[in-house]
């Protein structure tokens, strides 16, 4: 069953995917007695383990018969990728401890961007055709802006970083180099996570020779994501292994609440519910973005700093900073939202 390209309404699923990436962090600031570690592995385990595998039995016809049918080598690819990025996101979700939600958001998200868009077509010599095409230079000109939002939204937070360093002890945890050097490598790994999505589309073409239509994507998570769980749960063990952690998942801290533990785990299930979210969105988005599929991630990487700036505005992360910054943070925003246009408009003109 083929879908019917629609960038508009691509542009809005991808909007939902990436409005829940940006808010899938927030409840760990209600997490309590938890060490990170403990959280980190709870979430990873349903948002990279256990719904991928559920979203993909629910929305897949015949799985079975489309893993039987599904070349190896793909799933191979696309399931040691994976396991790259969950490294990435592992340094990401420390990076917020550093330099917080919108700004961890920006330039992780922001080398990710540039890097899991072009680094495709340019290593296949297809910018040239892709420009070429009606709507192309419109949509090189909107991953453009993209970044240079993107970029300027890291400016702005490193005007907030000298703002709170002016105030003293308000600064907190706030620390730009730890978390500039953890973003990088986030932004880097990340962006692999699209290079796993194109080598697992081999298997997405069986499911959709099956019938899967729009959700073909969800098969792929089968092997991105449980890579990335694999990376992940590796780390998390080591930590709980050298900190003797390891208790907090089945009892609570002594003096704690008797709710503290079902809360703490119904927060980290909400986690990972929320970024299986974006991955679940990202697939009905990209499955209608026709001739430029390859800007799916873009759109989407676009719209999740632009999201995350708005929920860091929400939850004051940029309260005590000054004038400046805040109008340097508006302009960013303007910015990101016309890339967001400018990507639209181009995608409709290639499909039209």
């Amino acid at each position: 069953m083929m879908v019917t390209p629609n960038p508009l309404l691509g542009t809005v699923l991808h909007s939902v995917g990436a409005a829940s990436a940006a808010l899938c962090y927030t409840p760990q600031k209600k997490v309590r007695d938890w060490s990170w570690q403990t959280y980190w592995l709870v979430q990873a385990a349903f948002c990279w383990l256990i719904l991928p595998v559920l979203g993909a039995w629910v929305t897949i016809p015949e799985l079975r018969q489309v893993l039987a049918e599904a070349p190896r080598d793909a799933m191979l690819r696309s399931f040691l990728l994976g396991a790259a990025y969950g490294v990435g996101g592992t340094a990401f979700g420390l990076a917020i401890r550093y330099i917080g939600f919108s700004l961890t958001y920006a330039l992780a998200v922001g080398v990710s961007c540039v890097l899991g868009t072009l680094a495709g077509p340019l290593v296949a010599g297809q910018i040239g055709a892709i420009a070429a095409k009606p709507g192309g230079g419109i949509v090189l000109a909107g991953v453009a802006a993209g970044a240079a939002g993107i970029f300027l939204v890291g400016l702005a937070g490193r005007m907030k970083e000298k703002n709170l360093a002016a105030g003293g002890p308000a600064a907190g945890e706030f620390q730009f180099g730890k978390g500039l050097a953890l973003c990088l490598l986030a932004g880097v790994l990340s962006a692999v996570y699209g290079f796993s999505l194109q080598a697992g589309q081999p298997v997405a073409d069986v499911a959709a020779a099956h019938g899967a239509g729009e959700f073909q994507g969800n098969v792929i998570y089968i092997f991105s994501n449980t890579g990335a769980f694999l990376t992940t749960a590796v780390y998390c063990l080591y930590l709980h292994v050298r900190n003797g952690t390891a208790g907090e998942l089945v009892r609570s801290a002594a003096g704690a609440p008797a709710t503290r533990l079902g809360l703490n785990w119904a927060l980290a299930i909400l986690t990972g519910g929320l970024w299986y979210g974006q991955f679940f969105f990202y697939g009905l988005g990209h499955t209608r973005m026709g001739s430029f599929a390859f800007s799916s991630w873009a759109i989407h990487m676009t719209l999740l700093v632009l999201t995350s700036a708005l929920v860091g505005m929400v939850l004051r992360e940029w309260q005590g900073c000054r004038p400046r910054t805040k109008l340097m943070l508006a302009v960013a925003l303007t910015v990101l939202v016309g890339a967001v246009g400018t990507l639209t408009w181009g995608n409709y003109l290639g499909s039209a």
